[in-house]
């Protein structure tokens, strides 16, 4: 872990004053963006960690706002890490968490209570009577009198310090849901469907969810002497954008925010892709305008004016803030030209390359002419829901495609799904104690638990058979599938362990085995649950061990995207376009994880079927292609190269 001097050297994310330089002219909160969120965690761990010690030196209490959600995890760990390989006391310190569910038990794994103590309580020295969290068993009559009592008890200390904070997607910091008052306190407040949407995957799907929860207020948060918000991934870039360049409105609670002196947004790349001087810079200042770059705005124009790439003209580029890459380029005739060649050349009917022809301006290689494919999966249905038209294609085409599902997927499926197919093996065999075990483990029907061995080993049977069903149909030997069943996933619960080294090693094992010429991988980090990052993360971490070995060399990587998002069409290296046939032939593949089909457990606050997601999103990267003036195609899926040697 970097040290404390080398993580403040690295970014400043002390406070300051938004708006006042011209590339910042549409931004109303001063925040700062990393590439990366552990580095970012790490940062703000540091200044936690600084106020501590300062807090220390002064013999004062150090007044905490913690918030919980998926955001401040790495934070808390870098914590713990503090202090136990650098001293770091918590023996001063005093905090209020932000909220709780209602009703809600200290004991269920879901409460924040449990959270909090889970990844930061539970391993530092923190006297339990210095922690205070919004109590979710209350009986209805004594809640209003706990509100009042919290709000004075973070007076009687002078207020909090630091307020950490977290976003959802409605804007609510904590859980001021739109329409709170800015003069909100503690109280309990109705949660936005949204939000409970968010949160239906930690609880197993949205009727578990409760509709309640006690929530410090805004005027609380707004008192705190300083506040840093986190913000990760690309699920959060429109709610930061319109919270950071939009006028202050009780509907976004977050806008709020605007008005204190001392708030710093954190985000990592995706978070602040929205952001007018990220999204578009060439409105807001001069650009250096590299390739991608050029691309991007090119595209944003054609959206712009309503205008194919090769109608554009030079007001068209004049009048939208790019003056300067006209001058670079010369004209807007030579510019159109040079952008339309090169999205003409991403489309591809030969995913693995085609035999015998020029491939100087395809996306793949010719040679050779029969590849081995490794497509790694996930989950186990990420596969054919991300490029099953890609897939079958590759198969089609002659070439040896194996498919590596990374993680069982056991959590996703549901216990009256797991219930089913117990109960037929049951009636095949009803002596089987076995049967009988997991039949009753899964109508104790206990709260929030984790699965017996057995139920576990069940679910996670189902979704490897359902796979095996959909690759046989695509057209590959069962021998091609492969089940990693990597160990980071493995706990029975959301909840996941960090990746470790064993989960890298199987990943090079396979690989060496495989010796692949294409890999294709998901690079969704939009994933709700984070389990695409991991995976993603340790196939990096594989090609990092293994880049020197002279198989790979040869060996190009592909990335996708899943349920959620697709590239961009300036990040598009390849497009593989799908006829209505293939559509229908991928519609088919995924049917066979019917476990996943009807009321899937992570679909988000997304109503629509993973198939009808994926349909419909591989229908509009067509429609994208056709809008700028390229053939018009019933469906393409879409891959960014990743170039791991560099």
């Amino acid at each position: 872990m970097i040290a404390e001097e080398q993580l403040r050297n690295l970014k400043d994310i002390s406070y300051q004053e938004a708006g006042i330089y011209e590339n910042t002219r549409f931004e109303k909160i001063h925040n700062v963006v990393f590439d990366d969120s552990n580095i970012a965690s790490a940062i703000v761990a540091a200044e936690i960690a600084a106020l501590i010690r300062k807090k220390q030196e002064e013999n004062t209490p150090c007044v905490l706002g913690l918030a919980t959600g998926s955001s401040p995890i790495k934070v808390y760990e870098e914590l713990v890490r503090l202090h136990k390989e650098e001293g770091l006391s918590f023996e001063n310190v005093v905090t209020f968490n932000l909220d709780e569910y209602y009703p809600m038990t200290k004991q269920n794994v879901q409460s924040y209570h449990y959270f909090m103590h889970e990844y930061l309580f539970n391993h530092v020295d923190i006297k339990p009577e210095n922690v205070n969290i919004p109590q979710g068993d209350l009986d209805a009559d004594d809640v209003l009198d706990f509100c009042v009592a919290y709000e004075e008890k973070i007076k009687s200390y002078g207020g909090l310090d630091f307020q950490l904070l977290g976003i959802g997607r409605t804007g609510h910091i904590g859980f001021n849901e739109p329409g709170s008052h800015y003069n909100s306190r503690t109280r309990l407040i109705t949660l936005d469907h949204l939000t409970r949407s968010d949160a239906s995957s930690s609880f197993l799907g949205l009727e578990n969810v409760p509709k309640k929860a006690i929530t410090m207020g805004v005027r609380t948060v707004m008192e705190a002497k300083r506040i840093v918000l986190l913000a990760w991934g690309q699920n959060k870039a429109d709610i930061v954008k319109q919270t950071i360049e939009d006028e202050i409105d009780s509907s976004v609670p977050a806008t709020y925010l605007q008005q204190h002196h001392n708030a710093t947004f954190v985000l990592n790349d995706e978070a602040a892709s929205e952001l007018t001087r990220i999204k578009t810079p060439w409105l807001v200042g001069p650009c250096d305008w590299t390739e991608e770059l050029t691309k991007k705005a090119v595209f944003w124009l054609c959206d712009r004016v309503s205008k194919s790439i090769l109608r554009l003209t030079d007001k068209d580029y004049n009048d939208n803030g790019m003056e300067g890459l006209l001058a670079k380029e010369g004209s807007s005739y030579d510019l159109n030209i040079k952008m339309f060649n090169e999205l003409q050349h991403t489309i591809s009917g030969w995913p693995g390359g085609k035999p015998n022809a020029d491939d100087t301006n395809r996306p793949e290689r010719a040679e050779p002419a029969k590849k081995r494919v490794i497509i790694f999966s996930p989950h186990p249905d990420d596969d054919v829901i991300s490029m099953g038209g890609t897939f079958d294609r590759l198969v089609e085409q002659g070439h040896e495609v194996h498919v590596v599902y990374q993680t069982s997927g056991n959590i996703a499926v549901s216990n009256h799904e797991a219930l089913k197919f117990a109960e037929v093996a049951a009636s095949l065999d009803g002596d089987n104690e076995l049967y009988q075990k997991i039949i009753t483990s899964i109508n104790k029907n206990e709260e929030y638990v984790v699965d017996a061995p057995e139920v576990r080993a069940l679910k996670g049977l189902i979704r490897q058979r359902e796979s095996v069903a959909a690759t046989r149909f695509v057209g590959i030997p069962d021998s091609q599938a492969h089940f990693l069943n990597l160990p980071f996933y493995e706990t029975g619960t959301i909840k996941k362990n960090p990746l470790g080294q064993e989960d890298i090693d199987i990943m090079c094992n396979i690989i060496r085995e495989i010796k692949p010429h294409q890999i294709y991988a998901a690079g969704d980090l939009a994933d709700p649950h984070g389990t695409h990052k991991v995976c993603l993360d340790s196939l990096f971490e594989a090609l990092k061990v293994l880049k020197s070995e002279s198989f790979m060399d040869d060996c190009w990587v592909w990335l996708y995207r899943g349920a959620w998002h697709e590239w961009g069409m300036h990040e598009i290296d390849m497009a593989v376009p799908m006829s209505p046939d293939q559509v229908l032939r991928k519609r088919r593949a995924i049917f066979y994880h019917q476990s996943q089909k009807d009321g899937v457990m992570f679909q988000g606050d997304d109503s629509r079927e993973f198939w009808v997601r994926a349909e419909e999103r591989n229908k509009e990267t067509a429609g994208k292609y056709h809008q700028l003036g390229l053939a018009d195609y019933a469906a393409i899926e879409a891959f960014r190269r990743y170039y791991y040697q560099d």
